[in-house]
């Protein structure tokens, strides 16, 4: 399920949203790629260190900075690392901005994903919740990053045991997708796979294999049939299938 999530992010991210960031790192922690054939930690240390000097360490650009090198760190391997920068960047966050403000609610969302990258999504789901009661307050129910945060929290409750609770969190964030980007966007594929996936883990196959076929066509359909994605989908659908 991770390729899958990861071929389709990277086809959303072909396929942006007027006036919204893409993101490659799961759960928005990264707000822009280091340069091509670079290191992206020595990229994102570097400009830390460069914004902390120029402008601040509680500069808005700093914060920005400060979330890229976590988001790389993460990527990296280095899950630790990354907690420190984002606990770091929540505080100063809440403190300078507020905690309702995007940038901190952000903070809110990457911290909880570092803490569900070193093994610990218990910790995480409070962190989500925060996060995406905050994003559909100040940024609508229908925004990308509120839509990604439920994604986000719903994968937390798969990963802790929970898929009970992961399912109506999909089925929303299905629906909202559907209406806000279309049923084509990969997005919305995503957000079918995803649910597909909650119900196999809780035992209801034959929801998930329904799903499967649904989002199997989508792909072929909206994406090719030799797409990563597609081919990560068919495969799925084979497993639920023979399992």
């Amino acid at each position: 399920m991770g390729e899958l999530r990861k071929a389709l992010q990277q086809a959303a991210e072909d396929r942006p949203v007027d006036g919204v960031p893409s993101f490659r790192v799961s759960g928005d922690r990264s707000a822009q790629e280091a340069q091509p054939d670079s290191d992206p930690v020595s990229s994102f240390e570097g400009e830390v260190t460069d914004r902390e000097r120029g402008l601040g360490p509680d500069h808005p650009d700093t914060l920005a900075s400060r979330n890229n090198l976590g988001g790389a760190l993460q990527q990296a391997g280095h899950p630790d690392r990354a907690m420190a920068l984002f606990q770091q960047n929540l505080a100063v966050s809440e403190r300078v901005l507020g905690p309702d403000h995007p940038a901190a609610l952000t903070a809110y969302n990457n911290l909880a994903g570092a803490y569900e990258a070193s093994g610990d999504p218990a910790r995480a789901i409070p962190l989500y919740e925060y996060a995406l009661a905050g994003r559909e307050r100040v940024l609508g129910r229908d925004h990308l990053l509120t839509l990604r945060c439920r994604d986000n929290l719903a994968q937390a409750h798969e990963q802790t045991g929970n898929p009970a609770r992961a399912i109506p969190l999909h089925e929303q964030t299905l629906t909202d997708r559907q209406r806000a980007l279309g049923p084509d966007h990969p997005d919305t594929l995503l957000s079918h796979g995803n649910l597909a996936h909650a119900h196999h883990q809780a035992g209801n196959r034959e929801q998930s294999v329904a799903l499967l076929v649904r989002t199997l066509a989508d792909s072929e359909l909206h994406l090719g049939p030799d797409h990563p994605a597609t081919r990560h989908v068919r495969e799925l659908l084979t497993h639920v299938q023979s399992g």
